[in-house]
Order: structure tokens, then sequence, then C-alpha cells
């Protein structure tokens, strides 16, 4: 959710009932604490920052999340091991976002508080091994007993009851919120989000790091370099610095990096986060009723 999830969305989902996540990983320490004030005024509810362990200057980030007292941290991209103990010493929960079970096992090691299992399906940075959040859900609930938050492929009522069959307690929703009235990304990207439709999306740049991509002018030019065996160093120069940036934030549908999940072909409109969430929990709700009537 870089480039989208900054303290509008994330106070909005918490106003909402749900747990609104700041997503630092476009964010520079001093912007994160601006966005953490700001979020805290907007909300009376809880909400968490989202930090991916491998972006730079990370220390800084983690102090700040400290010193701000935020009580609730879902880390990614990177080993939960270096911070984990820390934030708990400080009274701080920990979540922690894999792609497969023994990252699962390795974070319930390092003592997290809960466990994101995030299916292929995902928005930007995704597992190397394309396990789908069907398989992947039951699969970790087998291996560990910690509090299970299904992420990947999840925009709606429907789906959200899909992974509670699956194992989960809770879910992560992203690419749905991408498209909402208080996201932080550029008016034309939630529109280009709105047109897309079946397959339109694709793990693209697995020699540097699996990332989900709308197909682009940028996503032609790296499937080309891909399928004609490009290195890892080619791939960099491409990509180069700033392209989700460029993208998502800016609006440069050509060039831009414009990274969301396959849910995005559920997305029809752009609507307010309070009016998102009204529309999952009814139709939860309304699923779960009529399911209650099957019987084999």
């Amino acid at each position: 959710m870089v480039w989208c999830s900054g303290w509008r969305l994330a106070s909005a989902v918490s106003n909402a009932g749900g747990l609104g996540l700041i997503g630092s990983g476009s964010m520079h320490p001093e912007l994160l604490r601006e966005h953490i004030r700001k979020c805290r005024e907007a909300t009376n509810h809880p909400f968490g920052v989202n930090l991916p362990l491998l972006y730079p200057r990370m220390d800084e980030m983690v102090k700040i999340v400290a010193e701000e007292k935020v009580q609730i941290v879902f880390t990614s991209a990177g080993s939960p091991v270096k911070y984990t103990q820390w934030f708990k010493d400080k009274g701080i929960r920990v979540a922690h976002v894999v792609a497969n079970v023994r990252f699962a096992q390795k974070s319930g090691e390092s003592g997290v508080d809960a466990i994101v299992a995030e299916g292929f399906e995902a928005g930007g940075h995704n597992g190397r091994e394309e396990t789908t959040t069907m398989t992947l859900i039951p699969l970790i609930r087998r291996n560990t007993s910690l509090p299970l938050i299904a992420a990947g492929g999840i925009a709606s009522g429907r789906s959200m009851l899909a992974a509670f069959a699956l194992g989960a307690e809770g879910v992560q929703i992203g690419t749905r919120f991408a498209a909402s009235e208080e996201s932080s990304a550029h008016q034309e990207f939630k529109e280009y989000i709105v047109r897309s439709g079946d397959g339109e999306t694709m793990l693209s740049l697995k020699k540097i790091a699996p990332v989900r991509l709308l197909k682009n002018e940028f996503w032609k030019q790296v499937n080309e370099m891909e399928q004609e065996g490009a290195t890892n160093s080619q791939l960099e120069t491409l990509l180069g610095r700033g392209r989700a940036k460029i993208g998502m934030f800016e609006g440069n549908l050509k060039e831009g990096e414009l990274e969301i999940g396959q849910a995005a072909a559920l997305v029809t409109e752009i609507l307010p986060v309070s009016q998102i969430m009204e529309n999952i929990i009814r139709e939860f709700n309304e699923t779960a009723g009529q399911l209650s009537t099957f019987k084999l």
C-alpha cells in the first residue's frame, strides 16, 4: 500500500471499525511521524504502521513508532527476528507478513503476536513460491496456533468469509482500499484500477523482487526484457528509482510502476471507506446466512 495508505486512509478504516495501517514504505522518518500524529488526531480508535523491514533507515522508523506510542505494527519484507522482541519489550503488538510455512514458523519462533499469510493474488511485493491464498491459509493454519490474518485477493464480504472458512481469524485488505476516496493514490491510478479487468495484473520482476503490477507501457518493457533473458542488473537499471511514486502517486500511467492485486478486477467504483466497509460487512453476513442453509 505504498503511496496509498497515509493517515487519511488509515484513520478512515479505523473509524469504520477496522484496523487502519499507515504504509510507511513510501515515507522518510519524519514524514512517518507526521502521519502518525495526524492519524491520532483523526481517530480515537487503534491504528497501526506497516514497516517493510528491508527498506532504508528502518532503525529510525522503528524508533519513531516507539516514540509516538503506536501500539501495533505489521512488519513485512524481511526477517522479524531483529525487531520483534524490541517492540514487545515496549508493549507494541507485532504481526508479520509471510508467504510460506517456513517463514510463518520462524515468525512464531521470533515471538510475533499474529501472522499475516499473503497469497499470490496480492498486490505489490509478493512471495516467490506463488502460493495462492486458497492454499496458503490452510497450510499455515496447520502449522501455527497463532492468530492468523489472511491477505491476497480479498476485496469483498464473500472473500472475507472464505478466508475464515480456510482457518483465518481476520483479513487484511489492500487493493479495495487503494481505490477509496481517502486513499492517497493519484486519481488517475484509482480510475485505472476501476477500469482494469480479468487478467490485467501480472507478477513481474521475479529476478529482483516479485511484484504484482497492472499492465501498462512500463510493464510491457519489463515483460519483453524478462522474455529476452535480461539480467538482474538490466532489470534494476530499467526500474530505476521512484517508479512506484511516478505511477501511483503522480498518476503517470504509462511509465509508472502500478502495484495492485488481482482483486482490482473486482473493483467497479471509487467509494468512501465507510461505504466500502459497510458493503463488505453486509455481504459477509448475507453470505454467511445463505451458507447456513447448505447441507451435504
